[in-house]
């Protein structure tokens, strides 16, 4: 059930990155065309550059499921199967606390941006707490899914889609 609801979420989230990269390609394109035709569009970069961190941030469970995030696996590769699921322990235990960490503090973020009316610097003005709210959600995401990368890894089970391209390129 659990591994069900998880790999919704994943894929729903990365459904929002790819939205978001698609309005990043738009914003880009249309500052392109206005530039061209001297119109004057106040925001395109600052909007451009919201898209693309949404888009990065939303990303970010769905990587680590289909094991695209970069692992280092030189040390892990030398220990014995004991020592390795030991340090594949801890090395998750600190995924869930530092991504935990930047999900707190993006919800924080979010949370002070709204109620001090933050608004960006640039010519769009945007109310701070929109863009934040998506770099919110992917952060928590990524801490669901170290989370459920922890839980695999006490069950004994695989969580980290591991390709034939993966392991010779490491």
């Amino acid at each position: 059930m659990f591994t069900r609801l998880t790999t919704q979420l994943y894929q729903a989230l990365m459904i929002g990155a790819c939205i978001a990269m698609v309005m990043a390609f738009a914003t880009i394109a249309l500052g392109v065309v206005a530039r061209e035709a001297a119109w004057n569009i106040p925001g395109l970069d600052a909007y451009a550059g919201y898209s693309i961190a949404a888009a990065l941030f939303l990303a970010l469970p769905a990587t680590l499921k289909q094991g695209d995030h970069i692992r280092v696996t030189l040390l892990a590769q030398r220990l014995n199967a004991r020592w390795r699921r030991g340090l594949e322990h801890f090395c998750l235990f600190l995924g869930v606390a530092l991504s935990g960490y930047v999900a707190y503090f993006s919800c924080r973020l979010v949370w002070i941006s709204w109620t001090t009316h933050d608004v960006s610097q640039g010519a769009d003005a945007t109310a701070l707490w929109i863009p934040q709210t998506f770099m919110a959600i992917g952060a928590i995401g990524f801490t669901i899914s170290f989370v459920d990368a922890w839980l695999h890894h006490f069950r004994g089970e695989q969580f980290f889609a591991v390709s034939d391209e993966a392991a010779r390129v490491e």
